[in-house]
């Protein structure tokens, strides 16, 4: 099984999953912004955190895209940088 361009869609499809471009992007601009904040391993597990703190604000009634833009905005607090103003990590 190859990987192909469309592989997040696929793994969110055979999830039962929705995946929006917008979350693809924030998603893995946290991965970029931990690997290169701290050690790259911590990456995966910071985006797996994520996922349990954006299912359990969205369970608690936050949008998802604003349940994810806080948990961005944690990871980046969490490593001593500036979030945006709408959470989304600094470009760079």
């Amino acid at each position: 099984m190859g990987m192909t361009a469309n592989y997040p869609d696929q793994y969110a499809e055979a999830l039962a999953l929705q995946l929006t471009p917008l979350e693809l992007e924030a998603v893995l601009d946290l991965a970029r912004v931990v690997a290169h904040g701290s050690e790259r391993h911590f990456a995966p597990l910071s985006t797996y955190l994520a996922g349990q703190f954006v299912a359990e604000l969205v369970r608690t009634g936050v949008p998802r895209e604003e349940a994810l833009a806080e948990a961005i905005a944690i990871a980046e607090r969490t490593l001593g940088g500036e979030s945006s103003p709408n959470g989304s990590p600094p470009a760079s």
